[in-house]
């Protein structure tokens, strides 16, 4: 235990030492770098392989994180580099996140691994190889400078399609949630529009009433100047008539 911390001591005293020494050219470049990375792929902030551990991502972003320090770089943009490669560890030290980014890597690979097959199909000579190595002609190739700048464009592509998806869906959740909270205060307000009416036709209710009271008791009343409307002459069953006399020619 104790000759793991002397080594421990020892790798970040030497590691201090380096950056002792490293030019400020250096340091700027770095930053131009960080800043220049594919903003969604994390491993390209910490200039790491896709199929670094967590461990590596540890190492890495002590080493790139003191090179690129606020404190030790005079870089305008330093903070700004500096931050992002803290979160690309996060990034990459989160589980989840991982996975996702992992997931997206596999497709490219598969992507490339499926047009690699294609071409053979083409090329005899190299399907032949391939079949006589056993696979590990392919395998060679994967591990290629070619093959792996083919896959970091392919990962860049992937990963901006899915941002894109993301996005989209981000919009629609958005604008859904938006018509909602826009019915939700329409209702809110034809609800706050039914009740100030009923309020209001409750506030009248005594008026109506005795309105209605005076109505049954004495009709319609007359306002003073208002005319009277002519009333009806009907006949008097007791009055008793005279039946005139009938000419006869």
């Amino acid at each position: 235990m104790g000759e793991a911390n002397t080594f421990s001591i020892d790798d970040d005293l030497l590691l201090k030492s380096f950056y002792a020494e490293v030019s400020e050219v250096e340091r700027d470049n770095e930053v131009v770098r960080i800043l220049s990375c594919f903003k969604l792929n994390a491993f390209e902030y910490l200039n790491l392989p896709f199929d670094s551990s967590p461990e590596d991502v540890k190492k890495q972003y002590r080493k790139l994180s003191l090179l690129v320090h606020p404190d030790k770089c005079k870089h305008p943009q330093a903070k700004e580099a500096f931050s992002a490669l803290a979160k690309a560890q996060q990034l990459l030290l989160d589980p989840q996140e991982r996975e996702y980014l992992v997931n997206q890597i596999n497709a490219a690979r598969e992507e490339l691994r499926a047009k690699r097959k294609k071409q053979l199909k083409k090329d005899t000579a190299s399907k032949l190889k391939s079949l006589v190595d056993e696979g590990k002609y392919e395998q060679e190739y994967e591990k290629s400078d070619e093959f792996q700048a083919q896959l970091k464009l392919k990962v860049r592509e992937i990963l901006t399609d899915q941002e894109w998806r993301r996005r989209k869906m981000q919009m629609r959740i958005s604008e859904e949630e938006g018509r909602l909270k826009k019915d939700e205060e329409e209702s809110k307000e034809m609800w706050k529009r039914k009740r100030e009416h009923e309020e209001q036709w409750e506030g009248t209710r005594e008026n109506r009433v005795s309105s209605w009271r005076d109505f049954m008791k004495g009709g319609k009343k007359v306002k003073k100047g208002e005319l009277r409307p002519p009333k009806l002459k009907t006949e008097d069953p007791n009055k008793s008539y005279v039946q005139r006399p009938v000419k006869r020619g």
